[in-house]
């Protein structure tokens, strides 16, 4: 690709036979990170569609591959963090079509990890960080699972730097569930060297049993390309999780 001017490093390689799937980016009153998640999209080499959080619909998903859920405060985070926008016209039809024999492929970022438990498409729930502080740092994670459709072009046990930005980003589960997502592989990312907000089990991420749908609460959209991420690696660990759905949905169409 030509647009998207870098500034610190050279401009990240893309491949041309991925600009043909298309990776929905969900926008809610409230939400921030919309277009840095249609960025990160276009610099993985896909094509970003926005889709509007009131279209309930038949054709509402604008036939995309796969849809990310940004971050942000939706509906100011009253209620709950993600409580409102769970009932939002445009995810009903994304629960469907996570739950659907086609498996849309699905990722939530921070806020977008809030509405995914909210909706039940993952379990257990965010609570306020147990400092009960707003937190903003670049954060190490471990990649725990790279089976799922938005970490295959990671390493196993690879840890990737990303930044953190979140005051209700303190995962919570029953013992129950914690050991069922842990026995199932389905714990995706966890924190390294320090728990940022208590997490239970230091849990940074996770995915269902399918692995199609992954939440997660660092933000690896502002991590795809020198000069804007954190400084190591070029500051583009995030660019994974892009590239890793995008090749999935090229492999499967072939």
């Amino acid at each position: 690709m030509t647009e998207l001017p870098l500034i610190g490093g050279a401009p990240v390689a893309v491949e041309p036979h991925l600009v043909g799937a298309k990776i929905g980016v969900v926008t809610f009153p409230g939400t921030l990170d919309d277009r840095d998640a249609a960025r990160a999209v276009r610099l993985a080499g896909g094509t970003a569609v926005a889709l509007w959080h009131g279209n309930g619909d038949a054709d509402a998903l604008r036939d995309v591959d796969a849809v990310v859920i940004p971050g942000g405060f939706s509906y100011g985070d009253y209620l709950r963090a993600g409580a409102i926008s769970r009932f939002a016209p445009l995810m009903s039809r994304i629960i469907d079509a996570a739950n659907s024999d086609a498996k849309l492929p699905v990722l939530g970022i921070c806020n977008g990890f809030q509405i995914l438990t909210e909706s039940h498409l993952l379990p257990g729930s965010m609570i306020k960080n147990d400092h009960l502080k707003f937190l903003c740092r670049d954060q190490v994670l471990r990649v725990e699972n790279n089976k799922t459709v938005w970490t295959s072009d990671y390493e196993a046990g690879e840890e990737i730097t990303v930044p953190l930005k979140n005051q209700d980003g303190q995962y919570i589960a029953d013992d129950k569930t914690l050991d069922a997502l842990e026995a199932e592989g389905r714990v995706v990312f966890r924190y390294v060297g320090w728990n940022p907000n208590g997490s239970r089990r230091d849990i940074a991420g996770i995915s269902n049993a399918a692995g199609n749908v992954v939440g997660l609460m660092p933000h690896p959209e502002h991590a795809v390309e020198p000069g804007f991420g954190p400084e190591s690696n070029a500051g583009t660990d995030g660019l994974g999780f892009f590239t890793s759905v995008l090749n999935k949905i090229v492999g499967g169409a072939q």
